[in-house]
This record gives C-alpha cells, sequence and structure tokens, in this order.
C-alpha cells in the first residue's frame, strides 16, 4: 500500500460514490514527475545548467551541424513563451554556450547556435542525462516499457491532435 492507496482509502470513506480511479492514475503520475525531475535536474547541475538551459542546447544539438536554429523553430520544439525564451537564451549566451548569428542576407533575421563550448558541455550533458534516464526505470522490464510508453503515447495524443 502506498500513499496514494492511502488517500483513495479515505476518500472512498467519506465520498464512496466518487469514481477515484483517476485520482489513483493521476496522483501517481505527479509523485513521479517530481521524483524524474529531481533526479534530472541533479544530473544537469553537474554540468551548471537547469533544465530549461538543457533543453535549449539538446534542441540545437539534436538539430544536428550546424547545431543553429533561429529562435522560432525553437519556440516551436519546446513550447514556451517568447520571454521564457529570450530569458534562457540570454543566460546560454553569458555562459557562452550559445551565440546569436545575425544572417549576411538579412540582419534582421537571427538564428541561435551552440558554441564550440556548447556543444561539447551538452555532448557529455546528455550522455548522464540519458544515464539518468536509465536509472529511473531499471526496474522496468523492457515489455514493460513498451506498454508503458504506448499507453501514454496514445493518452498525449488526445491532447495535442
Amino acid at each position: 500500500m502506498d500513499g496514494v492507496d492511502r488517500l483513495i482509502g479515505q476518500w472512498a470513506e467519506q465520498k464512496p460514490h466518487l469514481d477515484t480511479a483517476p485520482m489513483a492514475v493521476l496522483g501517481r503520475l505527479l509523485r513521479l514527475t517530481k521524483h524524474i525531475e529531481s533526479q534530472l535536474s541533479a544530473c544537469q547541475k553537474q554540468f551548471g545548467l537547469n533544465m530549461g538551459e538543457f533543453d535549449v542546447l539538446a534542441t540545437l544539438r539534436r538539430a544536428g551541424a550546424p547545431y543553429r536554429l533561429t529562435p522560432s523553430d525553437l519556440l516551436g520544439a519546446m513550447m514556451l513563451t517568447s520571454g521564457a525564451m529570450t530569458n534562457r537564451l540570454d543566460k546560454l549566451e553569458a555562459k557562452q554556450l550559445i551565440e546569436r548569428v545575425h544572417s549576411k542576407a538579412d540582419r534582421r533575421s537571427v538564428s541561435v547556435a551552440l558554441t564550440t563550448e556548447g556543444v561539447a558541455l551538452i555532448d557529455k550533458a546528455v550522455e548522464a542525462h540519458v544515464a539518468s534516464q536509465q536509472q529511473l526505470v531499471k526496474q522496468l522490464s523492457a515489455q514493460e516499457l513498451v506498454q508503458i510508453n504506448q499507453l501514454l503515447k496514445g493518452w498525449l495524443q488526445s491532447f495535442e491532435e
């Protein structure tokens, strides 16, 4: 019996007519999210990054050489507000991990690119990040991972279509 079972049991006594199955699922997902974010945040902190900064660097890195995207492309890939993106980019630029590159054809057009230091850092950080993710799911079998992924994918698609 876990904390969610206790909570559900209390509601069953107080409000027996309530269907608390969704509460149990969502409660466990929210608790898992806290554990996952905590572990991944600790991993990224080793590299002097917060989760948002890691996401920007990882998005640029997985875009492939020359590791450059427009701010609009970054916004689309990360689902942030432009203000939040500007703040992240300013911090990463101050750390010399990214640079803003003006187009030679149109000086008003800017793209964001990883610096050499940024590529080196994200290459190390993403290796540690994936190792942390593997550690987080180590108690699940390969079949369970496939099943959970399929279920979550279908559920997520219902919100994002």
